[in-house]
């Protein structure tokens, strides 16, 4: 072990625990420690943006509470976070705003989701921020920092306390931290915030609401095709079925986007070809009592379910074969992770698709929202 202590600056270590221990004893924290914060130590997070401290970033109507610049910058210090990604956390947060399920409780929901952001362009270099290996682990500041910014402030601004106001039944190791980059380097395709109308020089977050991060093993095959194939039946396993339809985001390491790539395949195809694969036989929904929908909230469930309606495909050609995406869109593909084996990733995607025409929303770090 290198760490030697003695060689640590000299504080007054007992002042130190005593400030952990009522930060803990206040419910401000995730459960883990925190960093003690000080005005003069919050000076210098706010003296990173040019945003006035009072701003409203987001809020909550029926909860009526609101975040600002300053409630969002104290949470960021508290979590770990340098001065220099205030930008990043503002950003964050203004890419959340425009997304409707936070606003209307879903992070309160027994359903355990949790934010996911994506981090885009030049400031990915500048802050250290991973977009290699081990992009959901440990190891990088920015990304475990500016990812648990945004759950303390979901505790410490919007209550949102496990057992209290925060009801889910499991939950998910995204709730405490989930922000990765993309890694554009590697990638050989536009990045996605160029597919999105932006400039490869600016910055962007990308905030999606999301329930799980599923790995898919795909070392054995330099088909496209087959490929597809793999991540096709990952997204439409019938546990993951909640809304008639779903979406998911596609995150490729190097190495499957260079087998699509290789093969002449776009981005776009590659969407397309997941998305023709998403579908299951009307039976094997029945087999599971997800053959309808809920009138109320077109959650799946039984035919047999009093509050049951058919669902969109019944009307159709082809009542037997269910599409579970409801368009292209509803898959999304960005590169990331290391170039040393076929590993991706699907991350399930709460938000349905319609009707939203794209189940994310992004915005331009330093930008006025």
């Amino acid at each position: 072990m290198s760490m030697t202590i003695e060689s640590a600056p000299q504080v007054d270590v007992e002042r130190i625990h005593e400030a952990l221990e009522y930060y803990a004893a206040q419910e401000w924290t995730d459960g883990l420690p925190v960093v003690p914060v000080t005005e003069s130590y919050l000076a210098d997070f706010l003296a990173a943006t040019d945003r006035d401290p009072d701003e409203v970033l987001f809020h909550i109507a029926h909860l009526n509470r609101s975040l600002t610049v300053r409630l969002a910058l104290i949470n960021a210090a508290l979590a770990g976070c340098r001065p220099g990604y205030s930008p990043v956390v503002i950003a964050a947060w203004e890419a959340i705003a425009q997304e409707p399920h936070p606003a209307r409780g879903i992070w309160q929901s027994t359903t355990g989701t949790a934010p996911f952001l994506v981090v885009n362009g030049p400031i990915r270099e500048e802050i250290g921020l991973n977009s290699q290996g081990n992009i959901y682990g440990s190891g990088f500041r920015a990304n475990a920092t500016i990812g648990r910014a945004i759950r303390l402030a979901c505790i410490n601004v919007f209550g949102l306390h496990p057992h209290k106001l925060d009801q889910a039944t499991q939950g998910t190791p995204a709730k405490y931290s989930a922000c990765i980059g993309e890694n554009e380097e590697q990638s050989p395709w536009a990045p996605f915030h160029v597919d999105n109308g932006f400039e490869a020089s600016d910055s962007t977050v990308t905030a999606y609401v999301i329930r799980s991060v599923m790995h898919i093993e795909a070392r054995h095959t330099m088909e496209p095709e087959q490929l597809a194939e793999d991540f096709a039946d990952s997204i439409r396993r019938t546990g993951a079925l909640i809304h008639e339809y779903t979406s998911a985001l596609l995150v490729l390491v190097p190495e499957h986007a260079a087998v699509f790539a290789d093969a002449g395949w776009s981005k776009e195809d590659v969407r397309q070809a997941v998305f023709s694969r998403v579908v299951r036989s009307r039976a094997d929904l029945a087999a599971v009592g997800k053959d309808a929908i809920s009138r109320k909230s077109r959650w799946r469930l039984s035919a047999d379910h009093p509050d049951s309606m058919p669902d969109t495909t019944s009307g159709t050609d082809s009542p037997d074969v269910v599409p579970l995406l409801s368009a292209p869109t509803s898959i999304q593909v960005i590169v990331a992770g290391a170039n040393n084996a076929g590993v991706s990733s699907v991350v399930e995607i709460f938000t349905l698709n319609p009707p939203r025409l794209h189940p994310y929303s992004i915005s331009k770090i330093g930008a006025r929202s």
